[in-house]
């Protein structure tokens, strides 16, 4: 942990280190799973290094270079030992550099393939008090550790070559499928980095607050954490089959989840026999990366996804429970929703929490991936 004496923005309350902690220990399984697969591939990260060439990876870093100020024991010393600290916490080794930049919307992002670079904007630093800003450097920590810039490249590769074909119909649908299928994984990256932001600043309450601050500004006092979560609950139980589609057709195009679903999400886990083991000290070891079975984390990708239809409140995927049960009269149901009558509450039974509406929340736990 960074000497407390350094800088004023590092607590002095004791906080766990996770000495080897593999990012599998916060990954989101649908974002573990690919993520694993890609490692095991062969020389994929000399492609992708080639491929992050085409967007100007360079030029980026050196535009924040030259543009941004770079934060360090002379300048913004406080993030600088938030970053810092971070790592340590993490047990990465290589400290990212940071940079603050000039811009009023509160963003945060993570860039770069070979040495990541993390950014903050100063809308971001001024909305955030030292905790909710300390979630959201161990968030773009989380990111630079995954190596989720790899869908960031892959993201901008394929929009601009959609771009490109988009008069040739078979072309552009396949690109389409593609992007549509990265920002499902980018969107579960964003839950991933959210668990790794927590486990940096072990405040759950402060890493709520960052990200209801995301949604309402920074007027906390007008604001309140049991309330947000439940405007969650209600946003996903919400309406009839139509909503159900609707919600979905809203979270397609968006790259990150939508904030309340975020905020329930990380609270949810927060409670889980899983954070408690990693904060116990059980946790995936970097040293056992390479034996990982990319079939097991695809069987762990379908699991977590058959427990968010079977859990979810949602009335589409009420539906899809009804389908897959077998239950009768399923396409008469869905005329009767979809010609109003017999609208409310179609497919609205089940429990839990983890449901299937994700999407916009900005950012980092901020706006940036």
């Amino acid at each position: 942990m960074t000497d407390p004496t350094r800088g004023s923005g590092v607590p002095d309350r004791a906080r766990k280190r996770f000495p080897g902690i593999s990012t599998r220990a916060w990954e989101h399984p649908a974002d573990r799973s690919a993520l694993v697969a890609l490692r095991k591939l062969s020389g994929f990260d000399d492609v992708l290094k080639k491929l992050a060439g085409l967007v100007s990876e360079r030029s980026v870093r050196l535009m924040f270079l030259a543009t941004a100020v770079r934060a360090s024991e002379r300048q913004f010393p406080h993030i600088h030992d938030m970053v810092r600290d971070a790592a340590y916490i993490l047990d990465l080794e290589k400290v990212p550099e940071l940079y603050v930049t000039q811009d009023p919307r509160p963003n945060a992002m993570c860039i770069g393939m070979e040495t990541p670079v993390l950014v903050v904007t100063t809308g971001l630093v001024e909305m955030l008090d030292e905790e909710e800003l300390r979630a959201v450097v161990g968030h773009e920590v989380g990111h630079a550790m995954s190596g989720h810039a790899v869908y960031r490249t892959m993201l901008l590769i394929l929009t601009g070559i959609a771009a490109r074909i988009a008069w040739l119909p078979l072309g552009n649908i396949a690109i389409t499928a593609l992007i549509t299928a990265l920002k499902e994984w980018f969107r579960k990256s964003e839950i991933s980095c959210d668990r790794a932001g927590l486990l940096v600043g072990q405040d759950l309450q402060a890493s709520m607050r960052g990200l209801m601050k995301l949604a309402g500004g920074h007027h906390l006092a007008e604001m309140n954490v049991d309330a947000f979560i439940e405007q969650a609950e209600e946003y996903e139980r919400a309406g009839d089959l139509r909503d159900g589609v609707l919600k979905l057709l809203q979270l397609l195009p968006q790259s990150h989840p939508f904030a309340t679903v975020r905020v329930a999400r990380l609270k949810k886990w927060a409670e889980s026999e899983e954070y408690r083991s990693i904060m116990a000290g059980a946790y995936p070891r970097r040293a056992d990366d390479p034996d990982t079975s990319v079939g097991e984390q695809w069987r762990a990708t379908a699991e977590s996804y058959a427990r968010s239809v079977k859990e979810s409140k949602d009335p589409l995927m009420g539906l899809i429970r009804d389908i897959t049960g077998g239950a009768g009269d399923v396409g008469g149901r869905i005329r009767d929703v979809f010609s109003g009558s017999g609208a409310r509450g179609a497919g609205t039974d089940g429990s839990g929490a983890d449901g299937a509406a994700e999407g916009r929340g900005s950012g980092s736990g901020s706006g940036g991936s």
